[in-house]
């Protein structure tokens, strides 16, 4: 595994020096040249020594509607009295709800100020690192069926149902791809079960990573175990005998807890040889990505676990035949797998009447944003986005206005508070023109710049463009720079057109949906607010 072996070279030396490429070169028998294409694609590899002091500020959209640009501008004032310190901005960290964030040595603070600065510079000072400890939830959920983090739905399945069976029943409850997608899930397990084969992957896709969304990381700290055993009941069904945890290099916290549970999982006989009592065998592991935005993308995500650039594959053909090594592969991610054992053991119908206004199933919701109580929350299908702000986020902040929303994350396009009657569900939001997403809402109130908005997310999109297709490479730069352009006054009268025409290329043309959604905010802004553009 090339990338295990670069990240063993960089763990022991900072970063990877070119006499240590150079004997792994040989040691494995890989070109020079391909060990420099893999570690100059992933951020966190380092091919020259690293700053002594790095502190990265989240530069994306919940961070910026709460003051990042002020936080980041304190930091670069501060750090002069540091020797070899680098501050600079980066993509989302994955703490959207406690803005803004911020990695010091690869250690996430989240809720940093311009007035929390000092206190962060006086640690460093003393050689300490600030670190951050999960916090508790005292709440109850619907996705978890158990009193203990115990597994008992694999074992009664095994001994009273056969893999069509329980497949029939995931299909049944209506249950979707959670990661953005929303393809049926026992659509994907029937598909993977029926493809040929000598050998089966299950692979579980934690490594969100789009502005707003923050939901996985909270089922990785409250309910590792449920994801785990659906992995182990997908795993069963489809015929996988090994299976991967790809999970996001900001996630150390997460990743603890996960290695904990897989421990347990382990014990229990959910994992291992004659797994929840079946006569087969289901292996585990965790992979941490080495970063990018792209790797949520579930063919880039293969190419990384097989040593390679995170470049999605053209398709078809689809990982559910041809994934993992050119083998069937089952992709789902963290919220699908850990609603499985719960709608298995409670029954189909009870996970699609959770529902609420005629809508069937449950999600979980990241909020942020212009809002009073920003988190996770399980929410039932149809909830209207009026009622998600007041029941569940507490209200808008300052008893602001409501302007616009995000309903599903950065790759949605906004709606206008015009529409905050529209329920959230997957039919209602795609014929709003938005979508459901990842289920990550994001509130913003009268008194934001749209154009502004507009801008940070598609700059987002440009600088995590894996570069591999022109569509999306050169599409989301002169995207960035037409809205650069009319922020700072340098207005074209044909702006209007060359973004249509850019972003009908980049969605008809680019091979992956990182490109075919990056012209969705601009092009919703020009929808919903076009006084504003103009």
């Amino acid at each position: 595994m090339v990338i295990n072996e670069l990240k063993a070279i960089q763990k022991e030396h900072g970063y990877l020096p070119l006499d240590e490429l150079k004997a792994l070169s040989e040691r494995i028998q890989v070109p020079l040249y391909e060990l420099h294409g893999v570690a100059s694609f992933y951020p966190h590899f380092h091919e020259t020594p690293p700053p002594a002091v790095s502190i990265k500020v989240c530069r994306d959209i919940s961070c910026h509607l709460k003051g990042a640009c002020e936080t980041h501008a304190a930091l670069l004032n501060s750090s002069c009295s540091f020797k070899d310190c680098q501050v600079e901005k980066v993509s989302c960290l994955g703490r959207c709800d406690e803005p803004v964030a911020v990695s010091v040595n690869d250690s996430i603070v989240a809720g940093v100020g311009p007035e929390d600065v000092e206190r962060i510079c006086n640690s460093l000072a003393l050689g300490e690192t600030p670190r951050q400890e999960l916090k508790g939830d005292g709440r109850s959920f619907k996705i978890d069926p158990y009193q203990e983090s115990q597994a008992l739905v694999g074992r009664e399945l095994f001994q009273n149902h056969s893999p069509e069976e329980i497949i029939a029943s995931v299909r049944e409850s209506g249950l979707r791809g959670m990661g953005g997608a929303g393809f049926p899930t026992g659509m994907k397990w029937g598909l993977v079960r029926e493809a040929q084969g000598d050998q089966k992957y299950v692979i579980c896709n934690a490594d969100e990573s789009e502005p707003g969304t923050f939901k996985d990381r909270f089922l990785l700290q409250h309910f590792p175990h449920l994801m785990i055993e659906g992995m182990a009941i997908a795993a069963w069904c489809v015929g996988a005998t090994k299976g991967t945890i790809f999970i996001r290099h900001e996630y150390y916290r997460e990743r603890e807890k996960v290695e904990r549970a897989l421990a347990h999982a382990q014990e229990k006989g959910v994992l291992g040889d004659n797994f929840l009592g079946s006569s087969s065998a289901f292996e585990l592991d965790i992979f941490e990505s080495p970063g990018g935005y792209i790797c949520g993308e579930e063919t880039a995500l293969l190419e990384a676990l097989e040593g390679k650039r995170a470049e999605p594959r053209n398709k078809p053909p689809f990982p559910g035949t041809h994934g993992l090594h050119g083998k069937p592969t089952l992709i789902n991610n963290v919220e699908t797998f850990a609603y499985i054992p719960s709608i298995l053991q409670k029954g189909a119908e009870w996970f699609k009447g959770c529902g609420t206004n005629g809508s069937s199933g449950l999600k979980f919701m990241s909020i942020s944003g212009h809002i009073n109580s920003p988190g996770v929350y399980e929410v039932p299908l149809g909830t209207t986005a009026e009622e998600l702000i007041r029941k569940f986020g507490g209200g808008m902040l300052d008893d602001r206005p409501l302007k616009a929303f995000l309903p599903g994350g950065a790759s949605t396009r906004f709606l206008p508070a015009s529409m905050a009657g529209v329920k959230l569900d997957y039919k209602s939001l795609t014929d709003s023109g938005s979508a459901l997403g990842t289920g990550a809402f994001i509130a913003i109130a009268e008194g934001t710049d749209m154009l502004e908005l507009a801008h940070n997310l598609t700059d987002f999109f440009k600088a995590e463009s894996c570069g591999k297709c022109v569509p999306c490479r050169v599409g989301s730069e002169k995207l960035v720079t037409i809205l650069d352009g009319r922020i700072r006054g340098k207005k074209q009268e044909d702006d209007t057109v060359n973004i249509h025409d850019i972003s009908s290329a980049m969605i008809d043309a680019s091979i992956c949906g990182l490109g075919q959604a990056a012209p969705n905010p601009i092009l919703s802004v020009l929808e919903h607010f076009k006084d504003e553009i103009l």
